[in-house]
């Protein structure tokens, strides 16, 4: 599924984020950097050590919920990876929805600084930090939508799902979106 918004596409896919031959990936990271499991982890095995290597070098005392930063790749087929801090998921009395959609925004403000003219997401936070997955998706298409109306760069997002379920609510929530005046 696809949306076109402004002069850039807005896209839905199931896959691995490892795999993705875009100029930035997103890591669903923690606030030590200091690598993990799902998101994380897979991409840390596929890029190698060169990833945390850089992360302690450039960010010794990490990054914090809602902020974004970059490294190189290592291995995998992306030009870097941004490092993303989601929120833990604690009711949504926690300042949540705006942590989460900061984590988006500044995700793409360091892809466009870099430049980048794709990004690669995953679903920040709808894993180990057990945010609910349709109000995830929702806050993230929104927030990507609105940078790409204001900012027209980059040209490419791609949100890539880990499966049918979280594809599924992604396309659920991109379908209002698909409806404004400014996409197709």
């Amino acid at each position: 599924m696809q949306a076109t918004i402004g002069a850039c596409k807005l896209e839905l896919v199931i896959g691995d984020i490892t795999r993705q031959a875009a100029d930035a990936i997103v890591n669903a990271a923690n606030s030590r950097l200091a690598g993990g499991g799902g998101v994380d982890g897979a991409i840390h095995r596929g890029g190698g050590p060169s990833i945390m290597e850089e992360t302690r070098r450039h960010y010794p005392q990490g990054c914090p919920t809602g902020d974004a930063v970059a490294t190189g790749a290592g291995k995998l087929p992306a030009r870097c990876v941004i490092h993303a801090v989601g929120p833990i998921w604690k009711g949504g009395q926690n300042q949540e929805e705006s942590l989460l959609a900061s984590a988006y925004w500044r995700s793409l403000e360091v892809a466009s600084a870099q430049p980048c003219a794709s990004i690669a997401f995953p679903s920040l936070s709808t894993g180990a930090y057990a945010y609910p997955l349709q109000q995830a998706a929702r806050i993230a298409l929104h927030t990507v939508a609105t940078y790409l109306r204001l900012h027209g760069q980059p040209q490419l997002v791609r949100f890539v799902l880990f499966d049918e379920r979280a594809y599924e609510a992604y396309a659920d929530a991109l379908t209002p979106i698909l409806s404004e005046n400014h996409c197709r």
